[in-house]
């Protein structure tokens, strides 16, 4: 059996193939990496590092080549970029004769109105038309994205946000990447959808329990999306992301992300990590990094 996951060298993807190397000899992973020299570290431990770039299929049926299970991490870019991309890699594995394919989706992806869910409506859809056995990880939101916020808080910041009532299901990277390790590895995962999410917290209830961590008052600061841009503009945000960032906080106020589910519990066999748990490590990352 032959397992290869994509992306290998990313924030996820890392975390991911820690844990598989936890269970499976390194021989039996394969990773598909754009820059395999950011890989070498993999390859010295035994794992088979080919170079896969989703903008070049033919890379991606080298890369694919004798692949049993598959993970697909979704790539980063705009949406129109992204479906090209994951298209190219599913229409790859198809070619090749993958047996099954996993994929890092979004939560309530084909009911979203989230900003970022077109491209994965078009890769599940098109997993599903190959026929292959799948499962699809609608990953909600990580906490690591609240890094900024975090930060701005550390220094004394308040916590602005245009996201209103809205509910997030946050967890660690680290839990999603357990549970993708699993269904990986595991069986009795043809054709599943997992909803993964944790406990639903508004941003003043995340705030709560970061300021309860730091022994301090958070302020949080509600604006409209206007003044949201333009003050994400004033930290120094690209004109090109804030249309981003600002559809992010819509999205989350719209309740795209407002997506009750067990499935995590289920999958990990143990409950993901308490909200002030992982508040604390990040909050340990950031004082670390300084």
């Amino acid at each position: 059996m032959k397992f290869l996951v994509t992306g290998a060298t990313g924030k996820l993807g890392t975390k991911v193939v820690e844990n598989i190397l936890k269970t499976i000899p390194a021989n039996q992973l394969a990773v598909s990496v754009r820059n395999p020299e950011r890989a070498e570290g993999l390859r010295s431990l035994g794992v088979d590092v080919r170079q896969g770039d989703f903008d070049l299929p033919e890379t991606l049926d080298a890369a694919f080549e004798g692949i049993d299970r598959l993970l697909i991490i979704s790539a980063d870019g705009d949406n129109e970029t992204r479906i090209r991309q994951h298209t190219n890699a599913v229409a790859a594995a198809q070619r090749k004769g993958v047996k099954f394919i996993a994929y890092t989706s979004l939560a309530n992806a084909t009911d979203s109105t989230n900003l970022m869910a077109p491209p994965h409506v078009a890769t599940e859809a098109a997993i599903i038309k190959t026929g292959i056995p799948y499962s699809f990880l609608r990953n909600n939101w990580y906490l690591e994205n609240e890094m900024g916020g975090i930060q701005g808080a550390l220094a004394g910041a308040p916590w602005v946000t245009s996201a209103g009532t809205g509910k997030v299901g946050w967890a660690l990277q680290q839990d999603y990447a357990d549970a993708a390790a699993e269904v990986l590895l595991g069986s009795g995962h043809d054709n599943t959808v997992y909803e993964l999410s944790g406990p639903l917290l508004t941003q003043e209830e995340l705030v709560a329990a970061l300021g309860a961590i730091l022994g301090k008052e958070i302020p949080v600061q509600q604006v409209n999306d206007e003044t949201y841009a333009e003050m994400m503009k004033g930290l120094g945000l690209p004109d090109f992301v804030i249309p981003i960032v600002v559809g992010i906080q819509e999205s989350i106020r719209n309740g795209s992300l407002e997506v009750e589910s067990n499935d995590f519990e289920k999958l990990l066999g143990r409950p993901i990590t308490p909200i002030k748990e992982g508040l604390t490590q990040i909050v340990n990352q950031i004082s670390q990094a300084k």
